[in-house]
């Protein structure tokens, strides 16, 4: 049981400096205490599973995990390269580039405005779990059916959040707009869409997560033999839940520093708006 007591005891006191560390204004507090509170999850994660002898069928140690991530780590880049770069990223890119350019033709026509929103919100409710498998068999066992269900979800989010963004701008604003004679595709880019874009890299974000789920379960109903929902599917018929949690980390870390790329395009191109520069 030291394992136990040890753990408990570390969380004690990385509790105790973490509440400590919150009351302070310097910078590197905030990235110093969210550090410090993961550290302390896996510190007391692998006392317990030490100390109770926890099968690792049933939850595997970190250091178990990291083990398996630091001899798996081609296998893992593949999974990564199949998965992400060529199902996600590429059915992101045309998801969201269609649902941008969607809402554009959307917003100039009243007749999209009366039909096509309210079927993108009966879409965008249907299961992915009863989609995947459809366009599967469509578009076959490759990246390309993935691609397609990672568009299916994040176009209509995509869609949403630019057309509630090319309605931010002020009446007045469109007003002296038409004062100034300005076309409709003048007013579109010079007015429009920068007052969208807070809106729309809100969707990009919201998408960013939307990707790499609908990739990793496209692949629990069909793929190659490579990628990250058939790895995890393949590893948990096999019993091997450190390769599961090893592929879990990797989800997590990708999915982290897309979000994080994303967010950072939308500091530096809407740098003027309120929310960046608070």
């Amino acid at each position: 049981m030291a394992w136990v007591f040890g753990s408990l005891l570390f969380w004690a006191a990385a509790w105790a400096l973490n509440v400590r560390l919150s009351r302070l204004s310097a910078p590197w507090v905030r990235f110093f205490v969210p550090a410090l509170f993961g550290m302390t999850v896996i510190i007391v994660w692998e006392g317990m599973v030490r100390g109770f002898g926890v099968n690792p069928v049933l939850l595997p140690a970190p250091s178990a995990i990291a083990a398996t991530f630091v001899g798996e780590i081609p296998t893992l880049w593949g999974d990564l390269v199949q998965t992400f770069f060529k199902g996600a990223l590429s059915g992101y890119v045309i998801g969201c580039t269609a649902g941008v350019l969607t809402a554009i033709a959307v917003d100039r026509s009243p007749f999209l405005q009366r039909g096509l929103l309210p079927v993108g919100n009966f879409v965008a409710a249907l299961p992915i779990v009863g989609m995947a498998p459809i366009l599967v068999m469509w578009f076959g066992f490759g990246w390309q059916s993935k691609a397609a269900v990672v568009v299916v979800m994040v176009f209509f989010p995509m869609l949403v959040n630019a057309v509630e963004g090319l309605r931010a701008s002020e009446t007045m604003q469109r007003d002296l707009m038409h004062t100034y004679a300005a076309t409709p595709g003048q007013g579109l880019r010079k007015l429009r869409l920068p007052a969208a874009m807070p809106f729309i890299f809100n969707g990009l974000k919201i998408c960013t997560t939307l990707a790499l789920i609908g990739a990793i379960v496209a692949e629990f109903f069909g793929s190659p033999i490579k990628g990250m929902g058939f790895r995890i599917s393949t590893e948990v018929g096999r019993l091997a839940l450190d390769m599961v949690w090893a592929e879990i980390v990797v989800a997590a870390i990708v999915g982290s520093a897309f979000y994080g790329a994303v967010a950072l395009a939308e500091r530096v191109i809407t740098f003027w708006h309120p929310s960046q520069r608070g």
